[in-house]
């Protein structure tokens, strides 16, 4: 998943092997040098951005167990996973008593680092739902509760929370799918209301006859059938607030009244002798342009004045894109719980980005469904781009368009390998000048075997293998056997030495663990031609001279 995650180390060398390892498994990786600049960076506005803080114990000036009681006392409510070079029994209880969540031993294991990181952010995002329903139900959600941190909705929460402390009739537009009832819920929750009844009627699901008695109730005997009372929509929101979804498709008689309602504060319920008060907000909503209905005659135009005091509109997904990757996390760990596919636990980077660059027509809802399927349909840990083939196909994505017709994953005729193999749960790199789809080049190796076939690269499903380069052809199709490095340079000259041992230092140090006395003799130098190399390279920050003495 697109996580955001903090490391503070004061060893360069440990900080770049844990961002290389982290931007593999598609999250975004920032780092900090401290438990200062930890502490600093996390009281800036940057830091609410960060999910989960991975922390070295050991660090000069201000260590992590110091980092770990401060962020406590600060209300700090992430997940904290740390990382130490001595797994002692007294370390890790001490650590875990001072708030983090789970700890790592140096040298870190790749897979070990994956199913910690993992954990901690579905933990967190399962945690969080169940905080969204209880105050759902509790009438207490506010929009600190909304799963957004999109620009296009500061102004929404803005209104929102303007419009909460007062009794101002409110009318929320836009798109179906959007979350309307959601901003409702929040104004309600951030209102003197909270805690009150919240009543949705979607006024273009009832039927003509039955809208009146629906909306404000019957006397028993008061038509054929009505054997008992019945209580209004509006009596059961006394109190509280009464949302009225699709407000537009509400009768022109059913509007008279509910005019006469909002004026007088009372209602006359179907065969009653006298009107009954009530005391209640009013949040109306609407995906139709309301001054067309009136224009056409088919809304009240005095109606629609009274509803619209205080008009919101929320944009649509498609123009908050940089809400995707959160609200997808949270389906996931939703819909991974529900459906007890508790073994899965993200999205791999490709199928991200095929999400994100989707216009979502059916905006938030539609992606909800999506996401439902998606993990419903996954047989591996992680959800890939052939889990959407609806959303690749209309997108373009070649490797998933085909499974359209085949979504749980038979045999592929392109490739004659089953098109749905799970991968080991790594997030796959695209090598630099390959023919992935939407690819995003992060390192100069491939995680990839690149299977030979007929067909180009990307439309064929890649089983991924961590820390194995892979040597191509001048067109970047021709895949060469494991263990080799890309010979070629992109415009398709061959690579200069240079540029080969840079690759080559790098690949021992991610296939050693950081191990640099290992790395060192397995390339046949010393230490220091090492850490050398390592500053001409401007692979460790400029630092590297510090950490020969450590080792």
């Amino acid at each position: 998943m697109a996580g955001r995650i903090l490391i503070v180390d004061d060893d360069p060398i440990q900080r770049r092997l844990l961002e290389e390892a982290l931007r593999r498994f598609g999250y975004a990786p920032d780092s900090v040098d401290g438990g200062p600049a930890a502490l600093a960076y996390l009281g800036e506005p940057r830091g609410s951005d960060i999910d989960l803080v991975i922390l070295d114990l050991v660090m000069p000036e201000l260590d992590g167990m110091a980092v770990l009681e401060r962020l406590a006392r600060a209300g700090f409510d992430r997940p904290v996973i740390v990382q130490t070079a001595r797994g002692g029994i007294d370390t890790v209880v001490g650590a875990m008593r001072a708030g983090a969540f789970d700890f790592i031993v140096k040298p870190v294991n790749h897979e070990r680092l994956q199913v910690a990181v993992q954990n901690a952010l579905k933990v967190t995002a399962l945690e969080g739902e169940i905080q969204r329903l209880k105050k759902t139900v509790a009438g207490t959600l506010t929009f600190r509760d909304l799963v957004t941190r999109s620009p296009a909705m500061e102004r929404v929460i803005r209104l929102g929370e303007k419009a909460a402390v007062s009794m101002i009739p409110i009318l929320i537009e836009g798109e179906s799918g959007v979350g309307k009832e959601m901003i409702a819920r929040a104004i309600q929750g951030t209102s003197d209301r909270r805690s009150r009844p919240f009543v949705t009627v979607n006024c273009g699901a009832i039927p003509d006859n039955l809208v009146e008695s629906t909306l404000f109730g019957h006397e028993k005997g008061a038509f054929t059938g009505a054997v008992d009372k019945h209580v209004g929509k509006f009596q059961e929101a006394h109190t509280g607030t009464l949302f009225l979804d699709e407000v537009g498709e509400l009768p022109l008689d059913i509007q008279v009244k509910l005019l006469r309602a909002i004026q007088e504060g009372e209602i006359d319920p179907v065969g009653a002798r006298r009107p009954a008060k009530v005391d209640l907000r009013i949040i109306s909503a609407t995906n139709r342009n309301m001054i067309d209905l009136v224009k056409e005659g088919r809304f009240r135009e005095d109606l629609y004045y009274r509803l619209n005091v205080f008009p919101i509109h929320v944009p649509p997904l498609r123009e908050r894109r940089e809400d995707i990757p959160d609200l997808t996390r949270h389906f996931i760990a939703r819909f991974a719980a529900e459906e007890g596919k508790r073994k899965v636990t993200g999205l791999r980077a490709d199928a991200l980005d095929l999400l994100t660059s989707y216009h979502w027509p059916g905006n938030i809802r539609q992606l909800e469904n999506t996401i439902f399927r998606a993990v419903v349909l996954s047989d591996g840990d992680v959800l890939t781009v052939d889990e959407f083939p609806q959303i690749a196909a209309q997108v373009g994505h070649a490797s998933a368009r085909r499974r359209v017709e085949d979504p749980l994953g038979q045999t592929s005729p392109s490739s004659g390998a089953p098109s749905g193999v799970p991968d080991d749960g790594m997030i796959g790199k695209a090598i630099t000048g390959s023919p992935f789809a939407g690819g995003e080049s992060r390192s100069l190796f491939a995680d990839a075997a690149l299977p030979r076939a007929s067909t180009p690269v990307a439309a064929a499903p890649v089983p991924m293998s961590p820390m194995i380069g892979t040597a191509i052809g001048r067109n970047g199709t021709d895949p060469a056997p494991f263990g080799f490095l890309r010979s070629l340079a992109d415009d398709g000259h061959i690579r200069s030495l240079n540029s080969l041992e840079e690759d080559m230092i790098r690949l021992a140090i991610e296939h050693y663990g950081g191990r640099m006395a290992e790395v060192a003799r397995r390339l046949g130098i010393g230490r220091s031609t090492l850490y050398r190399k390592l500053r001409e390279y401007g692979l460790d920050g400029g630092d590297a001279e510090d950490t020969v003495a450590a080792e």
